[in-house]
């Protein structure tokens, strides 16, 4: 084989259609576009527009509220915290702050803090301290033998 024999397999690239070139191209004169009107010209953007009449997203109600300083936690499992525990990246010895945690690469941000939920077994006893926690992830860690310390104040759920 040599260079000059190389080319694609047969269906691989195919040919774009040259719209606007004789009528013998098969998409000539008018370039598939029908006979005059607006969409028959360049520029036209008409998505969503009804002729004058009030657009459907217009017309139905706007529904919910975005509450614009709500907290935005982050979520971490009690099983992933047994994971890293037993792989070594996290001191079961130690309390497991919330800056542990982003130094051993489960959480990646802080951001308003970090809130632990239950899904998960977890067979050790550990002593962490979070902004949040879910109570039965609380109940979990006092069943195991550790203790889970909020700091933060939670709304109640």
């Amino acid at each position: 084989m040599k260079l000059n024999e190389l080319r694609d397999n047969d269906g691989a690239a195919k040919k774009a259609k040259r719209i606007g070139r004789g009528a013998g191209s098969g998409k000539g004169k008018t370039g598939g576009r029908g006979i005059k009107g607006q969409k028959s010209r360049s520029g036209v953007a008409i998505n969503g527009y009804e002729g004058g009449q009030m657009p459907l997203y217009q017309r139905l109600p706007k529904r919910g509220f975005n509450k614009p300083n709500r907290k935005s936690y982050a979520v971490v499992n009690l099983g992933l915290i047994e994971k890293f525990v037993e792989a070594g990246k996290i001191d079961a010895g130690q309390t497991i702050t919330e800056d542990a945690l982003v130094a051993s690469g489960l959480v990646r941000r802080k951001k308003d803090g970090v809130r632990v939920l239950a899904k998960g077994e977890l067979t050790r006893a550990l002593t962490i301290e979070v902004t949040g926690a879910s109570k039965s992830a609380v109940e979990a860690v006092e069943k195991a033998g550790g203790a889970l310390k909020v700091t933060a104040v939670q709304p109640a759920e």
